[in-house]
């Protein structure tokens, strides 16, 4: 096919900041339908896309033959029923994190999508930062040495406002949980490897937000066991009063290993911070230019905000596995696995035990 025409299926905030501006740099590339369950955000999307096909009803996109790819970025319970009739109408797919609400229906999304042979892709964004590709060409090149710790620190102030589905645990699943660590259980599996047991705990010190009832966790955390034997310190909060939020808040990660260690934060985006074994501490190390966009991207580094326009590189990947015929770099498995350690993490909360992750 030489145009590719998608369709947007949810088109907030998420939609029309990352992924709507990834398409824009993508040749041969056309948003032909929208869909949105609110009349002002549909109408806000149109005037935007001048999509042609306009509808409240996702199988309205999914089942048009003139439609190729689809992104869903709407709550989280329905991403697998709109997935997996996506995927069975031939459609490839890129879906928000988390993938679902248990790990039983992102296993079942991986599969279908595999099954039907189309391009799958998980939404964890900050894959794309270049800093973040840099440490992880770093970790599997032998920089590290062996895998000691893993940590991730991740602090914005929220204050009590209302989050709209999101403060619903029967739309999202969980909340803190699911929404921020999510991003960065995905960061551990990619630098460190799959986790073999955990403990976890959550709190939710916000029952009432904006006026409305709130039944999901605002902070969590995790300690981990990995495969490799390293092991991991995960925190995740949107109550850290004062810390602001977005890239302006707290969000690292730094990882140990017998020949170095290494900090990244998605706040600088084009520097690492590094010592070596028996230094004196942690100093700036520059990120190569060839780490600064994604390969096959046209973006321009030096346009627009570099802590925003990396998320435009994601879209580009997702294109580039459709006209390549190749496995997305971030598939529904890598979904899938945060799942399991999500459920894992909620099951630990709630016995107050260790939970040992299945294969």
């Amino acid at each position: 096919m030489s145009t590719l025409n998608f369709g947007l299926i949810g088109c907030g905030g998420i939609t029309l900041q990352n992924h709507l501006p990834g398409l824009a740099l993508c040749g041969d590339v056309r948003v032909h339908g929208i869909c949105d369950a609110n009349p002002e955000t549909l109408e806000r999307a149109r005037q935007q896309t001048g999509a042609t096909v306009v509808t409240t009803d996702y199988r309205e996109i999914v089942r048009r033959e003139d439609i190729h790819a689809v992104i869903i970025a709407t709550p989280n319970v329905t991403h697998p029923p709109i997935a997996l009739e996506a995927v069975a109408h031939g459609k490839h797919v890129m879906c928000e994190k988390p993938l679902a609400l248990n790990r039983a229906d992102a296993d079942r999304m991986a599969a279908a999508a595999a099954a039907a042979g189309v391009r799958h892709m998980t939404a964890f964004t900050y894959r794309f930062v270049p800093a973040m590709r840099y440490l992880h060409h770093l970790v599997k090149s032998g920089d590290l040495g062996r895998p000691y710790h893993y940590r991730s620190c991740r602090l914005q102030d929220w204050g009590t406002r209302n989050l709209g589905w999101r403060q619903q645990r029967s739309m999202a699943g969980t909340g803190e949980l699911g929404d921020m660590l999510s991003h960065r259980i995905d960061f551990a599996h990619h630098l460190v490897g799959p986790m073999r047991r955990l403990v976890a705990n959550v709190k939710n010190l916000t029952p009432i937000r904006g006026g409305q009832p709130n039944d999901t966790d605002d902070w969590v955390a995790i300690l981990s066991e990995f495969d490799c034997g390293a092991s991991g310190v995960l925190e995740s909060s949107k109550l850290a009063s004062g810390r602001n939020e977005s890239w302006r808040s707290l969000d690292y990660v730094e990882i140990n290993g017998s020949e170095a260690s290494f900090e990244f934060s998605t706040g600088r985006w084009n520097e690492l911070l590094a010592g070596r074994l028996g230094g004196s501490g942690l100093q700036p190390l520059s990120v190569p230019s060839e780490f600064w966009t994604w390969p096959g991207s046209m973006r321009d580094p030096a346009v627009g905000d570099p802590l925003v326009a990396f998320r435009y590189d994601q879209a580009i990947e997702f294109v580039n596995a459709i006209r390549e015929q190749r496995e997305c770099a971030i598939t529904f498995r890598d979904g899938a696995r945060a799942q399991a350690v999500m459920d894992a993490a909620v099951d630990s909360a709630s016995t107050r035990k260790w939970v040992d992750l299945a294969d």
